[in-house]
């Protein structure tokens, strides 16, 4: 008897995970997820706001982080439908097709966040090492196609990938180990071959994020070795203080991300609590995070939202 794609008979509906064990506290878990997104929300909004509106952070490094706190937000709203409804009402239930959207635009805003980190990264060369071009070399005309670069970047290598995916049959389990889509989570469902499809993804995510991360290592240690070069201890601490915020944002980004591929490639028998921990940490930390750190190790952008709420209440 051949063996046809179910998907194309009936529609495929996936069931979403909260946090395993925890249902009786999903009214008090959603205040924690609440404040959350509400922080990441302001926190990036604030940041976009005081940058496009403040004429003296119309400059490449600002720009570059006006893009950061963009992706972030598209993270943001990429996941809050899903997770509050299922902490809210219990909805666990999504169809493929909104299932195929949704990692979309979690996958494809994840792959340009890490664009813009790589971007951020070639600024801090540029200025560190090479300060007297750096007015020349990231000219608003040139940031503008970087900008479109990135996201020409991170939509096109998604469309193969998910296209790939509707062709999978799903005939077992339907039960997710996330409250989002996840890409690899869903390939695990199907019961058809999917080496095409692992092989595929493993394949995008070292040419995009993986190759990202390397050219930014290799940007920081061009930047010591320049920093180290500089004769005075006082211009040394300065040069290495411009990159606090870069490298922590890089961290947070970088480092459950690569904690979420480990558990979904080695974590097979691990407790389902933590797929569920390390998935919402690498989605919500980071747009959570990443304004304040710029907010606090900025001086110019801690002065610009000071200047915005001083203004507020006069």
């Amino acid at each position: 008897m051949p063996y046809f794609n179910q998907s194309v008979f009936q529609p495929v509906i996936f069931f979403l995970t909260g946090i395993p064990g925890f249902e009786t506290y999903y009214a008090w878990i959603s205040i924690l997820f609440c404040c959350l997104y509400a922080i990441a929300i302001s926190g990036n909004s604030m940041v976009l706001f005081v940058i496009i509106t403040e004429s003296s952070l119309h400059e490449p490094m600002y720009y570059f982080l006006s893009m950061l706190s963009f992706m972030d937000l598209g993270l943001c709203f990429s996941t809050l439908v899903t997770m509050l409804r299922i902490f809210w009402f219990n909805a666990q239930e999504i169809n493929f097709d909104a299932c195929i959207a949704q990692m979309f635009f979690i996958h494809g805003f994840t792959f340009m966040e890490s664009s813009v980190l790589l971007a951020m990264a070639f600024d801090r060369f540029i200025a560190i090492c090479n300060p007297l071009r750096y007015a020349t070399i990231l000219t608003n005309s040139r940031i503008t196609k970087v900008g479109f670069a990135i996201v020409i970047r991170g939509t096109t290598a998604l469309v193969p990938l998910l296209l790939l995916l509707k062709h999978l049959s799903f005939c077992h389990s339907h039960v997710l180990h996330h409250s989002y889509c996840f890409h690899p989570d869903v390939m695990k469902l199907s019961c058809t071959d999917t080496k095409i499809n692992s092989a595929f993804g493993l394949a995008i995510v070292i040419s995009t994020a993986g190759l990202d991360s390397v050219l930014i290592l290799l940007s920081y240690v061009l930047i010591i070795y320049s920093v180290l070069n500089i004769a005075s201890p006082k211009e040394r601490k300065k040069a290495f203080g411009t990159c606090v915020s870069h490298i922590s944002a890089v961290a947070i980004f970088y480092i459950p991300m690569i904690s979420l591929s480990l558990v979904h490639r080695f974590g097979k028998y691990a407790p389902p609590l933590v797929h569920t921990l390390i998935a919402n940490v690498y989605l919500l930390i980071p747009p959570v995070m990443n304004p304040i750190i710029y907010s606090v190790k900025t001086k110019q952008i801690r002065k610009a939202v000071l200047k915005v709420f001083l203004s507020k209440l006069i």
